[in-house]
């Protein structure tokens, strides 16, 4: 069963760090700054994070860099840890989604100093300010979908 832990991390790693390639580099969204993909709705804005949502905690210090690494490393241990009992094939996949996220994360922090975001979504005329990426959107699935399919490893009260 571990497995599929293994598989949707590696995946979603995978599809990470190939989306960041694409557009980043092979787009050159860093010179070209913005790329309407469907004009009024999805956009690509190009925006290095050295914090995390939303751009909090971006001081741009070394220090901050550095412990945003252990702490997804933290994370991405602590997840592995407690799915090591899971049975649930869609709580493990879950699991895998957010290592998958946490990591690819990671890499950009290692490599670059910070985190490449791009995908920027707006809608109804609303002009949405922040961008995010792949890794973003498995982090918060995943975490939903292991709070929702998780197994319940609290041991029932003895009866009285």
């Amino acid at each position: 069963m571990q497995k599929l832990l293994l598989i949707s991390a590696a995946s979603v790693l995978t599809l990470d760090q190939v989306t960041k390639y694409l557009v980043v580099f092979y787009m050159n969204l860093i010179e070209r700054g913005q790329i309407s993909v469907w004009p009024g709705f999805i956009h690509f804005h190009m925006a290095w994070n050295s914090g995390i949502n939303f751009g909090l905690f971006s001081d741009n210090g070394l220090a901050t860099r550095w412990i945003l690494i252990a702490i997804a490393l933290g994370i991405c241990g602590v997840v592995t840890y407690w799915m090591r009992r899971e049975t649930r094939p869609i709580a493990l996949i879950s699991a895998g989604i957010v290592i998958g996220g946490a990591l690819g994360n990671a890499i950009d922090r290692v490599l670059y100093g910070s985190v490449a975001d791009f995908l920027n979504i707006t809608c109804c005329g609303l002009q949405n300010p922040f961008a995010f990426n792949v890794a973003d959107i498995a982090i918060f699935a995943g975490l939903l979908g292991v709070m929702l399919f998780a197994s319940d490893t609290k041991k029932p009260n003895p009866p009285t």
